[in-house]
Parts: structure tokens; C-alpha cells; sequence
């Protein structure tokens, strides 16, 4: 897990022909609809063996029931190759985008915007169909997601007399308890805008507008927020993760090196692997001056812009984004549906996720604009330095770069 944004991320390179889609060709593809069955491809970038065997199946049967052909690949470097394949004329007609890259390839026309033709489109939790918008067009359907949550070691939390009315629900709260927590860091987690953009999301701040036209990072509200951050960092009750010698928060978690963190639902199944000893309890997180916020990370099911097989393509998007079939990939790989209408389900499979799956009326997706991977790199070296410089000096240096970079 390390401390990706997302680790569950994948590309597959799937492969698809044919119609018999129950899509209408001509809307779905015009002119570009091949004739005969379809051999899709379809890149995806992995989280691991299982992820790639349940793409793997569901595209069997697919292409069972439609008569097409799906071919799915494991990228080794899904943005490299992805890239490189858009670039050219004959791209995988399906593939995984991660959010932080969906606007770099929107913008240049390499997407099919094909998002509404899918079932019950509405269905998509708001917050996802707004990180796969732009330019007011629903461009791609969220595979899956994740949300960041607070997580408490409970022996520790014990240990220190504390009970679950201690939980923090509120920036006071997290301050007074951290406050109360002895011998151990109190919180640790990541030193990026992954982790830290949580306090900004819940002073009512973020880095860019909704629509990722304008550069917000300068702000009162996100001034609020590093400010509230350096603070926790300055009393100690608060370490970033590498200052506890750890690689990400879950690491410092693990290995008790602090009573609390921010991380996603992804740690469950690291602390599983690697910490099994270590009894935890998962809570939403506590609300800013602004109210509840955190952050979202996810991928969507990409249709290249040149596919010839794009009837083909959005059956298959079709059926990956089922709410049957998406609770099937949380079961084998411990992904979050996309659908709202899975909810239900899936919170009666997995009840101690609530904290995450309540966490999508409230979460912020990764910037949603294009050009903007050196600008947010600088921001997160300005905030690996907070506990010493001016969080303003900070932020005034993002807005100049993202002014800069949004022209």
C-alpha cells in the first residue's frame, strides 16, 4: 500500500468486438462502430492478483454473453503506457483512469464522453460523476472508490483511559484528545496534499474551483486549515509518518507507533497482512469549521476517443459498473461500489466500512484539471516543510504555480 493515493489503481488492456450490445451502434459509436464481433482491449494497472483475476472473469463472461472477445492486460507502468497508447492510433479501447489523470486526458480530446449512455447513470455517487466531468460533459463511469477515514488503535486508545466518547467528531475534539494521549504519537499520516487536504476540504477550502477553471490555494479557509495542521505538528500531537521512520501512516499505525491516522480503506487489508495483532476501529472524520469533508480517490472505465468498438465498449462498461458485479469486486478485491444503489448491500457485507462509504456525500476528488502534476509535486514539498515555514509563504507559492498553470 505504501502511501499511494490510491492503491487499488489499475489498468487493464481489454480488448473488445462485436455489437449485440443492447446499445444502440449508431448512438453510442456513429462512424466509428467496426462490423462483426468486437475484440476489445483493455488496459488496467493491477492492485494485485486478485483484482486481475476478477477483471479478468467478468470480462469472460461478458464476452460469453455478447459474443464478443475481451483481452485484459495488466499494465506495468499504467501511466506510461497509457500515455504512449492514447498518443497513437491504435489505443485499448477500455481502460482504467485514475482521477488525478482524468482531466490531462479529457482535455486533449483522447476520452469518449460516453458516461450517460450507461444504465441508471444517476445512480454514480454525485461526488464521482463530478470528478469524471469536465467541461460539463460526464465523460467516464466510476469503476470504484475510496474515502480517507479516521483510525484508532483501540488498545491504545484504552490504555489511555479513553472510551468511544472520546472519539473525536470536531477539530476541538481532535485537538483535546490528542492532548490526553500519552507515550505514543497521538496522530500520524502522510506529509502530502492526499492526507493534509482533508483539513482543507473541512475549513471549506481546496486548491482549485469546482470546476478546476480557478486557483483557490491562497485562501482564508486553507490558511485555516495549515495553520490548524502546524499547530498539531508543533505540540507534537501530531507527526507526519516519516517522522515516525514510516513509509505511510498505516505503517506507523501498524507497528504502534501512534494511536491514530488518516488512511483509506485500503489499510484494512495491510494491517491484515502485516499488523494481524493490532485491534482497530475505523470513524468518520472529525468536522472542520466548515463541516465534514474528506478526500476521494478513484478510477473510471476509460473509452478511447478512437476506439472502433465503442458500442462494444460501453456494454462492457455496462456490465462491469452492475451493482452485482461491482459487489463481486468488492468481495474479491475490497473496493467500494461506484453505485449508490449498492450501498445497502455492501454496508450489510462489510458493516465496519460505514465510516468510508458515508464519507462520498462529503468527499473532494483529486484536482480536476490538466497540467497540474508539477504544480501539486511543489505543493507537497512545501508541506513536507509546514512544522517550520509560513503556511502562507506555502500557499501563496500554490496559487502563483496553479494561476501559472491553468493559463
Amino acid at each position: 500500500m505504501k502511501s499511494l493515493a490510491f492503491p487499488a489503481a489499475a489498468a487493464v488492456l481489454l480488448s473488445v468486438t462485436a455489437c449485440g450490445s443492447g446499445f444502440d451502434d449508431q448512438q453510442a459509436a456513429p462512424r466509428q462502430q467496426s462490423s462483426g464481433p468486437a475484440a476489445l482491449q483493455v488496459l488496467m494497472a493491477s492492485s494485485g492478483d486478485a483484482e486481475t483475476s476478477a477483471v479478468k472473469q467478468a470480462a469472460e463472461a461478458w464476452a460469453k454473453a455478447s459474443g464478443n472477445t475481451a483481452t485484459v492486460t495488466p499494465a506495468q507502468d499504467i501511466h506510461q503506457q497509457l500515455g504512449q497508447a492514447l498518443a497513437g492510433s491504435n489505443p485499448p479501447d477500455v481502460f482504467y483512469v485514475d482521477a488525478s489523470r482524468f482531466a490531462d486526458y479529457a482535455s486533449v480530446g483522447a476520452l469518449e464522453p460516453y458516461a450517460d449512455k450507461i444504465s441508471d447513470s444517476q445512480d454514480f455517487y454525485p461526488k464521482l460523476r463530478e470528478t469524471f466531468t469536465y467541461d460539463g460533459r460526464f465523460y467516464c463511469a466510476p469503476k470504484d472508490f475510496s474515502t480517507l477515514a479516521l483510525i484508532v488503535n483501540d488498545d491504545l486508545w484504552k490504555k489511555n483511559g479513553l472510551t468511544d466518547d472520546d472519539i473525536p467528531t470536531t477539530w476541538d475534539e481532535l485537538s483535546a484528545v490528542t492532548k490526553k494521549i500519552k507515550g505514543v504519537t497521538p496522530l500520524t499520516f502522510s506529509d502530502t496534499r492526499d492526507r493534509v487536504g482533508v483539513f482543507m476540504v473541512q475549513a471549506g477550502g481546496w486548491i482549485t474551483s469546482a470546476d478546476g477553471r480557478q486557483a483557490t490555494g491562497d485562501s482564508p479557509e486553507n490558511l485555516q486549515a495549515l495553520q490548524y495542521v502546524k499547530g498539531l505538528l508543533a505540540g507534537k500531537q501530531a507527526q507526519f509518518a516519516k517522522a515516525l521512520d514510516a513509509g505511510w501512516g498505516g505503517e506507523a499505525f501498524g507497528k504502534e507507533k501512534a494511536a491514530m491516522t488518516i488512511e483509506g480503506n485500503w489499510i484494512k487489508g495491510a494491517m491484515k497482512a502485516d499488523y494481524p495483532g493490532v485491534t482497530f476501529s475505523v470513524h468518520e472524520l472529525p468536522a472542520g469549521p466548515k463541516g465534514k469533508g474528506t478526500l476521494s480517490f478513484s478510477n473510471c472505465w476509460g473509452i478511447a476517443a478512437k476506439s472502433k468498438n465503442k458500442a462494444a465498449a460501453i456494454s462492457f462498461v455496462e456490465a462491469m459498473t452492475k451493482t452485482d458485479q461491482q459487489l463481486a469486486f468488492a468481495r474479491a478485491f475490497g473496493v467500494m461500489p461506484s453505485r449508490q444503489s449498492a450501498k445497502d448491500a455492501y454496508l450489510k457485507e462489510f458493516p465496519t466500512d460505514a465510516a468510508f462509504v458515508n464519507g462520498a456525500d462529503h468527499a473532494q476528488g483529486p484536482v480536476n484539471a490538466p497540467k497540474m502534476d508539477s504544480v501539486l509535486a511543489d505543493f507537497d514539498a512545501g508541506l513536507q516543510q509546514l512544522a517550520t515555514q509560513d503556511p502562507q509563504k506555502i500557499l501563496a507559492r500554490l496559487q502563483k504555480n496553479t494561476e501559472s498553470a491553468l493559463g
